[in-house]
C-alpha cells in the first residue's frame, strides 16, 4: 500500500472512530512544526493499527483505554473514551477495563481514569 493510501485509510478509520469533528479540530492546528506527525498518526496509528483485521474496533478501544490509562496519558484517555462508545463499548466495558487497571498498573492510574471516564459518561446521559 503506498503511503497516500495508507493516509487516506487512515484519515477515513480517525474520522469513523474519533468524529468529523474532533479530527477537524486537530487538523485546524497542524502546524509545519507538527505536521509530520499528524501524518506519521494518521498513516501508521490510523492506516495500519486501527485498519488491521487482527482484533475489532471495540477489542482495540479497550485495550487502548487500558493503555492510555495504565501510563497516565489522560487527555487521550478522554479522547479515546468517547471513540470507545462510538465503537460499541457499554459503560460497564469501560468500568472493568479499568478495574483490571486497578489491578495490574496502579489504584492512582485507574482512579484518575475512573473520574474522567465518570464525567464523560456523564455528559453523555446528558445530552
Amino acid at each position: 500500500m503506498s503511503d497516500e493510501s495508507r493516509y487516506a485509510q487512515g484519515m477515513g478509520v480517525r474520522r469513523e472512530v474519533l468524529g468529523d469533528e474532533h479530527v477537524d479540530r486537530a487538523n485546524a492546528k497542524i502546524t509545519p512544526f507538527t505536521e509530520g506527525f499528524q501524518d506519521f498518526i494518521t498513516r501508521y496509528a490510523w492506516g495500519e493499527l486501527w485498519s488491521g483485521d487482527g482484533v475489532d474496533r471495540r477489542t482495540r478501544s479497550m485495550l487502548t483505554l487500558a493503555i492510555l490509562a495504565a501510563v497516565g496519558c489522560e487527555d487521550e484517555f478522554a479522547m479515546h473514551v468517547k471513540a470507545a462508545r462510538r465503537n460499541g463499548v457499554p459503560p460497564e466495558h469501560i468500568r472493568e477495563v479499568l478495574m483490571h487497571v486497578a489491578v495490574y498498573a496502579g489504584v492512582p492510574r485507574a482512579n484518575s481514569a475512573f473520574a474522567i471516564a465518570n464525567t464523560i459518561l456523564g455528559d453523555e446521559q446528558s445530552d
